[in-house]
This record gives C-alpha cells, structure tokens and sequence, in this order.
C-alpha cells in the first residue's frame, strides 16, 4: 500500500530531480517477470527508486541488511518491496538471513514478478563498473535449479553527476542471459562463468569517466540553449526556495558529502520536506490571499522547476 501511494509522487518528484532520463530500450519497462534486473550501484537508494518509478509491474530491490535493525524501520521498508542482504561487514552471524530472502525473491520470480539488484554490492560514487559479488549469480542459478523461467537483464545506470541536480540519466539494457547460456557444471564453475557473462554485458552499459568533468562535458548537448522566458520565473523560484534547499544542502553537505549517499539524503529530505513547505507558505500567504493561496500548491512546483530548467 506504501508502494502503491509513493510511486505516483515519485513519478513527479523525477521531474525535479532529472532535466532527462534517457532509456536505451523503452519497451523493456513493461518487461513482465520473472525477471531479475543486475545493475551497477552509483547512487545509494536513488537507483531503486528510479527503476521503481519507471517500471510498470512493482519491483522488489535488495538493499544493505544493517538498515532492517529496527523493526520500525524493516515494516517500513518491506512495505516498499525491499528486501535485506547482508554482507561481512555486517556480521557473519547475520549472512543466513540472506537464505531467506533468496527465498522471498525466488517467491516473487514464481508470481513472475521482478526483482532488482546491484550485483557490485557497494555503492560508490563513480563513473566505472566495478568487480561483481557472486549473489546475483546465486541468486539466478538456485532459481534455474529450482526450474523457474528466470530471465537475467542487465542495466546500467549512468548519472551525469553525483552532487548536483538536475541531472541528466543514461539507463542502457543490455543482451538478456538465460539458463541455457550456463554450460558449466559444478558451482563454483557456474557462479564463475556467470559473472563473466554479467560482467561482460555490463561492461559497455556503465559509462567510463575519470573525473566529474569529463562526465559531465559527455552528457552536456553543445546546441542546448536557455530559454529565455524562463528567467524570471527562474529567478522568483530560486529566492522562493532558497530558504528550505540552502539549510538542507549544508546540513547534508557537512554530514555525509563525501559518503556516497550525499545525492539519495539531499533528494531523500527534499521529497519529503517540499509538500509541507508549500503547505506551510500557501498558509502563510492565505492572511493576505484568502483561498487565492490555494493557487501556490501549483504554482511554488512551476517556479521551482522553472529554476532547475534554467540553472542546467
């Protein structure tokens, strides 16, 4: 129900985040299961909302066990579809819950329903695919034993930049990998020969850039001009907005810039804290305005969308 009511505004809140989100092979994204999306994982938890809010059928993404310890927040979390696997760093005594949750995701394959996750385990803020930890691998090869017809699709995800918004998004598939394409025998064998094919398909869908400049000189278009008619209302956004942005950028700036979550906390606070700003100064404005402030619930988002056209 939690999933259902977020994903619509998250649709919206895209808008805000990225100027364009560019998709190799659209018709995917009304790709019915059991699938199982590999991807990279640049950007903390905006790379599960993005697939979320794009694909049709609900996805259920795995994300890092340590954030399930309260038993408040693992409701919350399940309730969005998402499931935990833990790593070493997390405690060897809690890697045998992770048998449960291939178990939950073989379950959700055999409803064939779709399941996400970042075969790189960690999430690092960088333009480059890095070496794949063997549970996606194990994920697919138990299912193929269990007789599902699981289809492995690899995505890469690609991010014009990590601090700042809006930004521009490549979301490339690549050539999909079946049971059949395992030869192997023997695990460790399969696991290997796997992730040699995963990595492979997903070699030339993660864009390769050594430093922000360059990525973003890759994503920029040379013939994209500003329009005009957008200074002004660009301009009444900025000073609109600036005092609920500024405090959040240097709070999350001073907190966890150089974390790999900066981008996914800033959006996270914005999402959240931007309905009760425009609530509060369609209030404020009402001692003025009477029910012409109502008119603010459209216009604030129209400002602030006109500022971040303009400032990209």
């Amino acid at each position: 129900m939690i999933y259902d009511f977020i994903k619509p505004i998250s649709k919206i809140a895209l808008r805000f985040y990225a100027k364009r989100i560019s998709i190799n092979n659209k018709e995917l994204i009304h790709s019915d299961g059991p699938l199982l999306l590999a991807c990279n994982h640049p950007n903390s938890f905006l790379d599960a909302i993005l697939f979320c809010s794009l694909f049709d059928k609900p996805i259920h993404s795995l994300a890092r066990g340590d954030v399930f310890k309260k038993s408040l927040a693992a409701k919350f979390l399940r309730n969005l579809h998402m499931l935990p696997v833990y790593r070493t760093r997390e405690g060897v005594e809690n890697l045998e819950h992770n048998y449960r949750t291939f178990e939950s995701c073989r379950e959700v394959f055999k409803k064939n329903g779709i399941v996400l996750i970042f075969s790189e385990g960690l999430c690092i803020n960088e333009w480059h695919l890095r070496r794949l930890k063997k549970g996606t691998a194990r994920l697919a090869l138990s299912s193929w034993e269990e007789g599902i017809p699981l289809t492995v699709l690899p995505v890469g995800l690609n991010y014009s930049s990590f601090n700042r918004f809006p930004k521009k998004i490549d979301i490339l598939f690549g050539e999909k990998i079946t049971a059949k394409d395992i030869k192997e025998e023997g695990e460790g064998k399969r696991v290997n020969e796997f992730n040699d094919l995963l990595s492979s398909a997903l070699q030339p869908l993660v864009y390769e850039f050594p430093d922000k400049k360059t990525a973003n000189a890759h994503f920029t278009d040379p013939t994209e001009k500003k329009n005009p008619l957008l200074a002004i209302p660009a301009l009444l956004g900025r000073f609109i907005h600036y005092p609920l942005y500024a405090p959040l950028l240097y709070i999350v700036k001073k907190k966890a810039y150089k974390t790999g979550h900066f981008d996914s906390i800033l959006v996270g606070l914005l999402f959240f804290s931007y309905p009760l700003y425009i609530i509060m100064l369609t209030a404020i404005s009402s001692v003025w305005l009477g029910y012409w402030s109502l008119s603010l619930i459209l216009i604030l988002p129209l400002l602030a969308l006109s500022w971040l056209k303009w400032r990209s």
